[in-house]
């Protein structure tokens, strides 16, 4: 397990190479700048997934109740992460249960645009990320979706009979610029991104507590054998509060091995994912 111990001269150096103005060097060992170096450093498209849960893989409580999981270190972690992509990615379930910002409030940097995938175009215009004064929102609708008066930014995505396809979401963002990702939630988002190999780095931030029943923070497809897990490569980091795991998903292996499963967005809301926003 490393030790995450970031400074302000390190938080500045990761700015920096994120805005292309330094580079990433081999040679360069510090834990903070392995863990954070591949998202900033990346130009071609990154697409990272976050969970921040208990010891039991809970991220609410059956009533809904999430915003002290994460500790404060683990909720820094998250909002470096925001900092470093160019936008953030939710589904609407985890923004009409938790009205998130999204935005990045615990460490100086950018806040990511604000991508929502409101499939069949349920969303009032009265959320608060809408009054916020943050950073834009995009919404991601099905070409089906019904239309609206009120001005959103709204990209319309030929939706299938299993829904929206992640991988024309991706395609929608990097035309507008917008390569690296962060994967907030909710559940069934993150499980639709992974299960198309899509995700390149998934940071479960585990925090020292024990909710008994809730919800999960992935919901895959079941298994009938552990032979069928995904077993992915991780280093451990103690954040200070909570415990990260870095796991590398996206390999050659997988890519083959996925790329012919048609693998589409869900229509349903999204599971109580994330309150630590």
């Amino acid at each position: 397990m490393r030790n995450l111990n970031i400074t302000d001269g390190l938080w500045r150096r990761l700015l920096s190479i994120r805005d292309g103005n330094d580079v990433l060097s081999r040679k360069d060992a510090d834990a903070a700048l392995a863990l954070y170096g591949p998202i900033a450093s990346a130009k071609d498209g990154f697409v990272l997934a976050q969970v921040g849960q208990s010891l039991d893989g809970r991220v609410a409580t059956p009533s809904g109740d999430a915003r002290d999981i994460s500790g404060p270190d683990g909720l820094a972690h998250l909002h470096r992460c925001r900092a470093l992509v160019d936008a953030v990615i939710v589904g609407i379930g985890t923004i009409q249960n938790d009205n998130p910002r999204l935005s990045v409030r615990e460490v100086s940097g950018p806040s990511p645009t604000r991508v929502i995938i409101d499939c069949r175009g349920e969303l009032t215009g009265n959320e608060g990320l809408f009054h916020d004064g943050g950073a834009p929102v995009i919404i991601i609708q099905g070409h089906d979706a019904a239309q609206t008066s009120r001005d959103f930014d709204v990209v319309k995505l030929r939706r299938g009979p299993a829904g929206l396809d992640p991988s024309h979401i991706l395609d929608a963002l990097t035309q507008r610029g917008l390569k690296r990702v962060l994967v907030e939630g909710g559940a069934r988002t993150i499980a639709r991104f992974i299960d198309a190999n899509l995700v390149d780095r998934l940071h479960v931030a585990i925090a020292p507590l024990i909710i008994g029943s809730g919800p999960c923070g992935i919901s895959l497809p079941p298994i009938a054998e552990l032979c069928n897990a995904h077993r992915p490569m991780a280093e451990v980091y103690a954040l200070g509060s909570d415990v990260l795991f870095d796991c590398r998903l996206k390999t050659r292996a997988t890519s083959s091995a996925r790329e012919s499963q048609d693998i589409r967005m869900s229509d349903g809301a999204d599971a109580v994912l994330y309150a630590n926003v």
